[in-house]
């Protein structure tokens, strides 16, 4: 994703919400175990992604604390 165009539905992998969202990787995944940040779904073993509307709404809304 690089003109940081967020789709309207389907999954996005980390990297890709992290061009959206200006925070490093271990704020991001801080933010998720405190359930600041949408919980993601797990495709496999080591494969992590997270809901296009889920971040859609998130930066809509902004960060709720």
């Amino acid at each position: 994703m690089t003109d940081k165009a967020l789709p309207q539905s389907g999954l996005l992998r980390l990297s890709s919400i992290l061009e959206l969202i200006p925070v490093s990787k271990s704020a991001w995944w801080d933010g998720v175990k405190n359930r600041v940040y949408p919980q993601p779904v797990k495709l496999g073993k080591r494969m992590t992604a997270w809901r296009a509307s889920d971040i859609a709404r998130l930066i809509q809304e902004g960060v709720r604390k």
